[in-house]
C-alpha cells in the first residue's frame, strides 16, 4: 500500500513539472512572435523636407533631392620648378663649393614646368550657371573644370572672389535649366540640428555625410571675419566649397575647414555671409566693406573695474582716425561701443563683423558709454581700405610699477616716426612686474593716463600719482600702427 501511494505521488509530481514546462514554452513563444497589446510599431521612414530637427530614419530621399546641384571642381595650375639638380645636393661637396656650383659650371638650364592639380566641390545657385565654392579651391588656378552630377563637364571662369571670407563665385556656360540648390537661412540654425554635407572628399564624387550642428559663431583664426558653423558631419580634403544642407534640403553653409588632428570637427561658412557679398562678387568681382574709422579693443576684467562697468560686453575705442566717419561723428578714444543700430555688441569681433556688413553710405546709429553716460552718434559708413580695425594685442626715465619711462627726444621721435610731443616712451619693463603682466613692452608709447593726454614724464607722473578707480591706472598705449588700453595695477 505504501509503495502504491509513493508511486501515485511521483506520478502527480511529474505531471506538475510537465505542465509547468508546457506553460513556460507557450509564454516564450508568445513573447517572441507576438506584439504586446497597446504597443504601436512605427516603421523607419526616410526623412523628407519639412521634418525639421526630428531624428531621421534615413537621409536617402533628402540626398537624392539635393545631389544634382552639387558639382565637382577640378583645377590645374602650371608650376615652374628649378633647373639643373646637382647630384651632390645635401652633401659636404655642396656645402664646400656652394649650392650654385653646377649652375655656374653648366650655365643656366631651362626651368621645368609641371601641372599641379587639385579637387574641390561647389554648388549651383542659379540656373544660368553661377556656382559658389571656396576661394582657396580656385585661387591662382589656370584652368577650372566643373563636372555636374550627370557627368557633363564645363570649363568655368572666376567671376569674383574674397580671400577674407574664403568665398568665390564661378560661372559655367551650360545654358538654362541647370539644377539649383535652394538657399536657406543659416541664422535659424540651432546647435543640435541635423545637417548633411555633400562633396568630393579625396576625389570620391557625390559623397554624403551626416551629423549635427555642434556650435555656431566659431572663431578659428582663419581670418578677420571668422563666424563658422561647427559640425560633426565628416568633412575631408575635397569637400571644400561643397554645401551643408539642413533637413529641408536648403543650403545653410559652405564647407570650408577641418581640424587635421581631430575627428568629427569640421567648419562651414554661414550661407548668410555668402549671400551678403554675392552682389559685390557679381558686379565688381571683389567685396567692398564698411569702415567706421576706429581701432577697438576687447574689455578685460581690470579695464571693466577701471571703467566701472557691470560686465565686459562691448568694445573700447582706442583710436579714432582723423577725418574718417567716427571722427566726423564725434567719437573719441575711450568711448565704449555697446550697440550698433540697437543690436548689442559682445566684443570687437562682433563689432567688426557687423560694421563690415553695412554698405558705403549707410547711416548707422552707434551707442557708446562715455565717462559712464550713454550717448548716441550717427555715423555714415565709408569704404574700408585695408586699414587696421582692431588692435592686436645710464638710468634715464622714472621707474614705477615695473616700468621706466622717458621723454621723447627729437632723435627718438625721428627714429619712431612720431611727433615729438607724443606721450612718453617705455624704456624698460621689469620681469614679473604689473607692467609685464598686462603686456607693456619697451618702445611702447604711453599716450594717455586715465584718459588724460601726457606729453612728458612730468605729465605722466602727475597723472599716475592720482588715485585711480579700483587702484589701477588706465594707460593708452601706441605700439607700431596699433593703439590699445591696459589697466595697470598701482
Amino acid at each position: 500500500m505504501e509503495s502504491k501511494n509513493r508511486k501515485t505521488f511521483f506520478m502527480f509530481l511529474l505531471a506538475c513539472l510537465i505542465g509547468f514546462f508546457l506553460v513556460s514554452a507557450v509564454e516564450v513563444l508568445r513573447s517572441s512572435f507576438l506584439v504586446p497589446t497597446g504597443t504601436d510599431v512605427m516603421p523607419a521612414s526616410a526623412v523628407t523636407p519639412g521634418d525639421g530637427g526630428r531624428a531621421p530614419g534615413s537621409f536617402a530621399d533628402l540626398a537624392e533631392k539635393v545631389k544634382p546641384a552639387v558639382v565637382n571642381i577640378g583645377t590645374t595650375k602650371v608650376m615652374r620648378g628649378g633647373g639643373y639638380r646637382s647630384p651632390f645636393d645635401g652633401t659636404p661637396f655642396e656645402r664646400y663649393f656652394g649650392d650654385d656650383f653646377f649652375e655656374r659650371f653648366f650655365g643656366d638650364s631651362p626651368r621645368r614646368e609641371f601641372k599641379q592639380q587639385s579637387l574641390g566641390s561647389g554648388f549651383i545657385i542659379s540656373s544660368d550657371g553661377y556656382i559658389f565654392t571656396n576661394n582657396h579651391v580656385v585661387e591662382q588656378a589656370d584652368k577650372i573644370l566643373v563636372k555636374l552630377s550627370d557627368g557633363r563637364e564645363y570649363e568655368a571662369k572666376v567671376v569674383g572672389k574674397d580671400a577674407k571670407t574664403d568665398i568665390a563665385l564661378i560661372k559655367i556656360k551650360a545654358g538654362d535649366g541647370l539644377p539649383v540648390a535652394e538657399i536657406g537661412d543659416s541664422e535659424k540654425l540651432r546647435v543640435g540640428d541635423w545637417v548633411i554635407a555633400i562633396g568630393n572628399p579625396f576625389g570620391l564624387e557625390q559623397t554624403v555625410t551626416a551629423g549635427i550642428v555642434s556650435a555656431k559663431g566659431r572663431v578659428i583664426g582663419a581670418g578677420p571675419y571668422d563666424n563658422f558653423i561647427q559640425t560633426d558631419a565628416s568633412i575631408n580634403p575635397g569637400n571644400s566649397g561643397g554645401p551643408l544642407f539642413n533637413m529641408e534640403g536648403k543650403v545653410v553653409g559652405i564647407n570650408t575647414a577641418i581640424v587635421a588632428q581631430g575627428q568629427g570637427i569640421g567648419f562651414a561658412i554661414p550661407i548668410a555671409m555668402a549671400n551678403n557679398i554675392l552682389p559685390d562678387l557679381k558686379a565688381k568681382g571683389k567685396v567692398t566693406r564698411g569702415w567706421m574709422g576706429v581701432a577697438v579693443q576687447d574689455i578685460t576684467e581690470d579695464m571693466a573695474r577701471s571703467f566701472q562697468l557691470q560686465d565686459r560686453r562691448g568694445a573700447v575705442v582706442t583710436e579714432v582716425f582723423k577725418g574718417d566717419p567716427a571722427d566726423l561723428a564725434g567719437l573719441r578714444p575711450g568711448d565704449i561701443v555697446t550697440a550698433i543700430n540697437g543690436k548689442k555688441i559682445k566684443d570687437t569681433h562682433e563689432l567688426l563683423l557687423l560694421i563690415s556688413s553695412f554698405h558705403v553710405g549707410d547711416k548707422v546709429s552707434i551707442s557708446v558709454l562715455r565717462d559712464g553716460r550713454a550717448m548716441n552718434f550717427q555715423v555714415v559708413v565709408a569704404e574700408r581700405r585695408d586699414r587696421p580695425e582692431t588692435a592686436q594685442a645710464g638710468r634715464d626715465g622714472y621707474e614705477r610699477h615695473g616700468l621706466a619711462v622717458g621723454d621723447i627726444t627729437p632723435e627718438i621721435a625721428r627714429y619712431m616716426g612720431i611727433p615729438k610731443k607724443t606721450g612718453v616712451i617705455v624704456m624698460r619693463v621689469q620681469p614679473g612686474s604689473p607692467a609685464e603682466e598686462v603686456g607693456i613692452q619697451p618702445q611702447d608709447i604711453i599716450l594717455q593716463v586715465n584718459r588724460v593726454k601726457v606729453s612728458s614724464v612730468k605729465d605722466y607722473l602727475r597723472e599716475m600719482n592720482k588715485k585711480g578707480a579700483a587702484g589701477s591706472a588706465m594707460l593708452l598705449i601706441k605700439r607700431g600702427q596699433s593703439t590699445f588700453f591696459v589697466a595697470l595695477r598701482k
